[in-house]
């Protein structure tokens, strides 16, 4: 005699009114924030919980408060637990689908309260940005679904039990599931309710989902939109506007829509990140949306965005804080991104999972070529030799095709993505080969990393990690011989036909990161090597207090975990009070965009500047001369020159006086 698995050990990746997967859209339907103080009770294990707690005369004032979104292993004194650090092994037995008897499981409990003009709405949906690992909704009882995918977006429709006035919502969160396999990345392992819940008014006659593409001609300047509307025939007509291009158009059937060509728009890049508004309307809802004018493109080993190559001076970046962990504050994301532009950093790969949405938001606003990268990581397998690697058994087949599309889904109209990323570490195999496969159909204007794929057979870029300087100039250079990881030598030859990044180099632990100069000298030098992202952006040390009080940064065994791999979260090259360490000043300097050069002939000198930004000139910049004896300045100027354009180099006679005996320093001097 067989017995059904728990929910949390079912290789289904989602339950009952579970929606598919669409955008984070900014409509003008009502919507319900639900983030606030919930009631929480916390159960050493999920065996024996009954489910008297969803209904909504269950007397709960017994029970805890806890914010939501928030960690229940932070912030609450370790009543509820303490936070748990490894990087590769799993905290628990691997023996997939089943999880430890021993599974902290969180319920909460908050009621709502509903306008009566809701009653007009054509549905209600319950949206979820995220929660770990595992969860089960109830609405005034009724059991609603359930869904597994921590970093990411999971909608129901509780349209059937929702009910003007009082409504109870009750979620079981567990912190272990046949999810927290695909979940091994390199961090904290913090259960709850972290992200956003919010309940969505859908109108009839709305638009369920959008994507508009923007598209740039390099050559001519043009733009044109490719617009996608998931919407019911009734809810047409539907009307595109976007004021700062002139663009109004309205299609009357779903037939109609047609891409929308501009003559002339600014595009958008890293480095010039324009973004126009546009709206899309029914009669009874707008959308908006920010247009971002870009086009990516491989031909042949060159990454190309708006024709020219990319050089990705990257970071991989994990959703850290000190006090709320993985919990989204958006003037800290703002400051540290700002902080990364400060220097010189012009990439993000979203290491290990999409991350909040508003993050995405912030890269279109302020620039960065973006990896987005899928909730998936299986590292522990490496341990058994791969054996029973999730990313090859078919059993888990729906859940990689479920995690990727709600990547792509969720994330899909933000123009700072130029690839997606199947995930990190987790092996090879058909699931993975599959995710790929989905992701061409889907969406073939952007192409797909993942560094696992040594043999290139699914992915558009070759991608790998800490290649060390000599393996990584062999790939560049064709007259360089060199076996590739992983690699026969003709699967060897075929990924050195691709654009080559690091998706993660110059490891910054300790007195790291190391020979960044190194590794720059190579991409500069061999046009087939795209640049890297640095792991990682920041320390995920959590404050905390010794036993006198004192404050002090917490890593793996601080909390008392049997199983941790210590200080090998704190790798960051910002500290986890948001100090810069000596490695980041080192990195801005060597990746800087402008760089100079002296060419001195008898007694005159020409100095050189090359600009190595994509795709804008030096005019934002005012060039500074120094003139410094013994390390005292002595004397400065402001050359008088001509802006340098994108990829060119220009040679700007001295002045006289700037050549008197000295040591002469130019520097580009940001303008106002």
């Amino acid at each position: 005699m067989t017995h059904a698995l728990p929910y949390f050990e079912d290789f289904a990746p989602t339950t009952g009114a579970a929606r598919r997967p669409r955008s984070c859209l900014h409509s003008d339907a009502p919507r319900i924030v639900l983030n606030g103080d919930w009631r929480f009770r916390l159960s050493p294990t999920p065996r024996g919980l009954s489910d008297e707690m969803a209904d909504p005369a269950f007397d709960d004032s017994g029970w805890d408060e806890i914010p939501v979104p928030s960690h229940w292993v932070l912030g609450q004194d370790g009543r509820f637990g303490l936070p748990a650090y490894t990087n590769v092994q799993y905290p628990f037995p691997v023996e997939p689908p089943f999880v430890p008897d021993e599974n902290p499981t969180g319920d909460y409990r908050v009621e709502i309260d509903v306008p009566t003009d809701w009653q007009s709405l054509e549905r209600v949906v319950l949206r979820f940005e995220g929660v770990e690992s595992a969860f089960k909704v109830w609405l005034n009882g009724d059991e609603v679904g359930t869904a597994m995918g921590s970093r990411l977006s999971h909608e129901f429709d509780v349209t059937a039990s929702l009910r003007p006035g009082s409504n109870v919502l009750a979620v079981r969160v567990h912190q272990w599931s046949i999810a927290s396999y695909l979940e091994d990345q390199d961090q904290w392992w913090m259960p709850g309710i972290f992200r956003d819940v919010t309940l969505l008014g859908r109108p009839e006659g709305g638009i369920d989902d959008a994507w508009t593409r923007a598209e740039y001609d390099h050559e001519t300047g043009a733009g044109t939109v490719h617009v996608e509307v998931d919407a019911e025939p009734t809810a047409f007509p539907v009307t595109f506007e976007v004021d700062g291009l002139g663009i109004h158009v309205t299609w009357d059937t779903p037939a109609d829509i047609a891409p929308v060509h501009v003559d002339r728009v600014e595009p958008w890049s890293a480095e010039s990140p324009t973004q126009y508004q546009g709206f899309l309307r029914t009669n009874v809802e707008a959308l908006s949306t920010r247009l971002g004018f870009r086009t990516v493109r491989i031909e042949g080993d060159r990454f190309l965005v708006n024709g020219r190559r990319v050089v990705f001076h990257g970071v991989n970046r994990h959703e850290a804080h000190p006090e709320r962990g993985r919990v989204f504050d958006e003037e800290h994301a703002r400051a540290d991104m700002l902080l990364m532009k400060q220097h010189n950093v012009n990439a993000i790969r979203t290491s290990h999972y999409p991350p909040h949405p508003r993050v995405l938001d912030l890269a279109d606003e302020l620039g960065f070529w973006v990896i987005d990268e899928c909730d998936l990581e299986t590292h522990g397998f490496e341990f058994g030799g791969w054996v029973g690697n999730p990313s090859d058994d078919p059993r888990f087949a729906d859940a990689y095709l479920d995690r990727i599309e709600r990547t792509i889904e969720r994330d899909k109209n933000h123009p700072s993505i130029v690839m997606w990323s199947l995930g990190n570490e987790s092996g090879t195999g058909r699931n993975l080969a599959a995710m790929s496969a989905w992701v061409h159909r889907r969406d073939p204007g952007r192409p797909v990393h993942y560094e696992g794929d040594y043999t290139g057979e699914y992915t558009d870029v070759y991608s790998r990690m800490y290649s060390n300087l000599q393996e990584t100039e062999s790939i560049g250079s064709d007259g360089i011989p060199g076996d590739l990881l992983g690699c026969t030598p003709g699967e060897g030859m075929r990924q050195r036909t691709k654009p080559f990044i690091l998706c993660e180099y110059v490891h910054a632990m300790g007195n790291g990161p190391g020979q960044i100069g190194e590794y720059e000298d190579l991409v500069l030098r061999y046009p087939r090597l795209h640049g890297g992202f640095v792991w990682e952006w920041r320390d995920h040390g959590i404050l905390t207090e010794t036993a006198d009080g004192e404050a002090f940064y917490a890593y793996g065994g601080d909390f008392g975990e049997v199983v941790h791999d210590g200080n090998f979260v704190m790798d960051g090259m910002v500290l986890p009070d948001d100090t810069p360490t000596p490695g980041l000043a080192e990195y801005k300097a060597v990746v800087q965009p402008v760089a100079f050069g002296l060419e001195r002939d008898g007694g005159s000198a020409t100095l050189v500047v090359e600009n190595r930004y994509h795709s804008i000139s030096t005019a934002h910049a005012s060039l500074v001369w120094v003139l410094a004896v013994d390390g005292d300045d002595m004397a400065t100027g402001v050359l008088d020159a001509a802006a340098v354009a994108a990829g060119d180099t220009a040679r700007i006679p001295l002045p006289a006086d700037a050549l008197d005996a000295g040591e002469l320093a130019a520097d580009g001097a940001e303008g106002s």
